[in-house]
């Protein structure tokens, strides 16, 4: 097994994954969804209109709860969070990285944006 996959499927045993539906509806009771792909790709694919953009590069600063740049709309470590990429990939590898800043609650949504747009879950823009 490639050293990738071997680290994708160790951060992937400490999360409970959400389908795009049940993210959805941990959305609407409270949780935050936070998509971490690049400006170019949601150019490309879409955003969820209403979702938290922060690009991966500075995720764990602005979602550290001692940081001082932390985002307000971050209301503490207990709050569920739900990351989204492209297609599930990057966003298990950020949520298990925020579980280790002490976001309890952190995970990602299973098949990314391409998942929750062929859900037919609301999305926006895109080419």
């Amino acid at each position: 097994m490639a050293a990738i996959d071997t680290l994708l499927a160790e951060a992937r045993s400490t999360l409970v994954r959400l389908d795009p539906f049940a993210a959805a509806a941990a959305w609407r009771d409270g949780a935050l969804l936070v998509d971490i792909r690049p400006q170019a790709q949601r150019r490309a694919e879409g955003d969820v209109p209403g979702s938290v953009l922060i690009e991966r590069n500075v995720l764990e600063w602005r979602l550290d709860p001692t940081s001082p740049h932390c985002l307000p709309e971050l209301l503490g470590p207990e709050q569920p969070i739900l990351i989204l990429c492209s297609e599930g990939y990057a966003s298990s590898l950020a949520a298990a990285t925020l579980r280790r800043l002490g976001l309890v609650n952190a995970t990602d949504v299973a098949g990314g944006f391409r998942a929750w747009r062929r859900a037919g879950l609301p999305t926006a823009g895109g080419l």
